[in-house]
């Protein structure tokens, strides 16, 4: 049974051994930043009238898939309004006074990043709304009826959220957002872009058909481009080549077990148990994570996104089902009434 978890190699969660690689990929400001064509022109506008009023921006809140950029996205913002950010997460503000201690240390125009956003508790989101609306922290001293409430001024500064979960995000606090971004999954043609970027910066001597290849399998998210560039880099280098060729990326990927759409065995587990064990569908979200042995939440966010946007499998109020597409992928016949591979009869 395939493993899914951080180490498998197209996941688009960031492992703890890439965060440095990431930082050094990382794009300053917004010129450098490939991809997401309409927020950028919506940030250029958006920034430069901050800029001209000579005040900090509103409240910001990113939603996408990981790996998309999110943070990327919150540093390039910082470095073109030249601020200083402050970055924590959700999960690590676990009380109150937690987030009375980094709000009490920004300054004027500072950006404090706020990952995972959705995961905040309760009680330090209430805290946070009079801080993103009056900029103030309301502080209770004392308990029972001599209890009072103090009040703290605090400098102007811009909250940045990022969360993958836009449905788990309060209404109350969704709705303290001035503006709200939604970062999609890139072209290939933008994937290409950015891992020539990265193999420039890396000193990868790369040609375009490899990079091409790389490009179609990159599930259309930066982090798994990188990711696969650095693999392929490490199998290149170990076979002595000097040139990354299309032959030597291939079998890099063949060895990884990384099809040309992206797709690796436990996805194939999962649309080949939809299609011989429940005939194409509809199955359940709970039977098919119980038939693979794998939680509801992980196939939820980290498999089923990319598959749907790929369109081997719709999602119906009856259940999950494997398209026309899914079933040609495993070169079984589609019926549309019978929906069983004549493979299995």
């Amino acid at each position: 049974m395939p493993e899914i978890n951080k180490k498998r190699i197209i996941s688009n969660l960031q492992k703890p051994e890439e965060k440095n690689w990431e930082i050094t990929l990382r794009p300053k400001d917004l010129s450098e930043f490939i991809g997401q064509k309409n927020i950028k022109e919506n940030l250029k506008i958006f920034l430069r009238a901050a800029q001209e009023r000579n005040e900090p921006i509103e409240h910001v809140l990113l939603y996408g898939g990981p790996g998309l950029g999110k943070t990327t996205l919150a540093h390039v913002i910082a470095h073109e309004l030249g601020a200083n950010i402050r970055i924590t997460t959700g999960p690590a503000i676990e009380k109150a006074g937690d987030l009375a201690a980094i709000l009490t240390n920004l300054e004027h125009g500072d950006i404090l990043f706020i990952d995972e956003i959705h995961r905040l508790p309760r009680i330090v989101e209430e805290v946070l709304y009079p801080a993103m609306e009056e900029f103030a922290l309301d502080i209770v001293i004392g308990k029972g009826p001599s209890a009072r409430t103090l009040r703290l001024d605090l400098p102007k500064f811009t909250l940045i959220g990022a969360t993958t979960r836009i449905s788990l995000v309060s209404s109350p606090l969704r709705d303290r957002f001035g503006v709200v971004y939604r970062l999609n999954f890139y072209k290939d043609e933008e994937i290409e872009k950015i891992i020539f970027r990265s193999a420039k910066i890396l000193n990868i001597n790369i040609d375009q058909d490899s990079v091409r290849e790389l490009a179609k399998r990159a599930r259309k998210t930066p982090r798994i481009a990188n990711r696969l560039l650095r693999r392929v880099r490490d199998y290149s280098q170990v076979k002595r080549a000097s040139l990354i060729t299309k032959e030597i990326t291939l079998e890099a990927l063949n060895l990884l077990d990384i099809d040309e759409w992206g797709l690796d065995a436990t996805d194939r587990l999962i649309l080949e148990t939809i299609i011989k064990k429940f005939n194409g569908g509809p199955v359940g979200l709970n039977t098919l994570a119980a038939s693979i042995s794998e939680e509801i939440a992980t196939i939820e966010n980290i498999y089923e996104p990319f598959l749907l946007q790929q369109g081997f499998i719709d999602r119906t109020p009856r259940g999950r089902k494997a398209t026309k597409l899914a079933y040609e992928y495993f070169g079984y016949p589609y019926d549309k009434e019978e929906k069983t591979p004549s493979k299995l009869i």
